[in-house]
């Protein structure tokens, strides 16, 4: 079975479009992107693909041992990008796959054209003069209610990521996602994502990328975002009228204009190696 295959994929847009490969966060899967797809593929070939364990990838994708660190989900992604051969590609990342395709940029950057980075964030512990939103207390609390309970994490986790109380169809909505999420599949995703400390990657990076920021994220704070952008050489940072860490259902417009305001301009020089 081919990589394509094995993740599910689906490609819409014009066949001479540039590619622009979007990777769903923790939870979720390819259907969080449904507002923004059609937007995306007026000109560009828009890819769509489940991460290992996630929506309809085939079970065979998820290995515990390979997907105990965030690695594991960038080999994947390498692998599919070289059984797509799109050439090189605007690789889109939500949330914890921001941080995937920053890896899969550093490993092989001539499979990438451009990153955007939708509410990034390198390390979610507080560490050290270093603001990631969590203490360790809270993570901890965070993981063993997950492993304990998933679903009741599901209902109570939601809701609060996806922020606009005053939108719970929003909620509902991530809800489901979440619930039809294996729930070994959700537990280990998480523990690679909230136990991980990529901010020394990010000077291993050296493809212009775009950090886009919500103005109110209980996931990645404000100060997250900025901490990317600045240590992140070539990038460009926008602050968008959104609030929750998921502005692809809550402000599809907003995300898709910033993201094709950026594309429509020209990159910039790469920084040098």
């Amino acid at each position: 079975m081919s990589p394509g295959a094995l993740h599910n994929v689906h490609v819409v847009g014009p066949p001479d479009g540039t590619p622009l490969v979007l990777a769903h966060g923790l939870g979720c899967d390819q259907t969080m992107w449904h507002r923004v797809v059609d937007a995306f593929a007026v000109d560009h070939r828009v890819v769509l693909f489940d991460h290992a364990g996630a929506g309809g990838a085939h079970p065979s994708t998820f290995d515990p041992d390979r997907h105990a660190s965030l690695e594991g989900y960038a080999d994947d992604m390498v692998a599919l990008l070289e059984d797509l051969r799109l050439g090189p590609a605007v690789l889109v990342g939500h949330s914890v796959s921001a941080t995937v395709v920053l890896l899969v940029a550093d490993r092989r950057p001539d499979l990438v054209e451009r990153l955007v980075l939708v509410g990034p964030s390198p390390r979610y512990l507080d560490d050290d003069g270093y603001r990631g939103g969590f203490s360790a207390a809270e993570i901890d609390e965070l993981l063993e209610t997950l492993e304990s309970n998933y679903l009741a994490w599901s209902d109570a986790m939601a809701p609060v990521i996806v922020g606009n109380p005053d939108r719970p169809e929003l909620g509902a909505e991530l809800t489901d996602s979440f619930r039809r999420t294996d729930p070994q599949v959700a537990r280990a995703f998480a523990r690679a994502t909230f136990l991980s400390d990529n901010r020394a990657d990010l000077a291993r990076v050296h493809v212009p990328s775009l950090v886009v920021q919500c103005r109110e994220d209980v996931i990645a704070p404000v100060e997250v975002g900025r901490y990317v952008h600045e240590h992140l050489a070539g990038s460009q940072f926008v602050l968008i009228d959104a609030v929750g860490h998921c502005p692809q259902l809550s402000a599809p417009e907003v995300l898709t204009a910033a993201v094709l305001d950026y594309l429509g301009g020209p990159p910039g020089p790469h920084p040098p190696r």
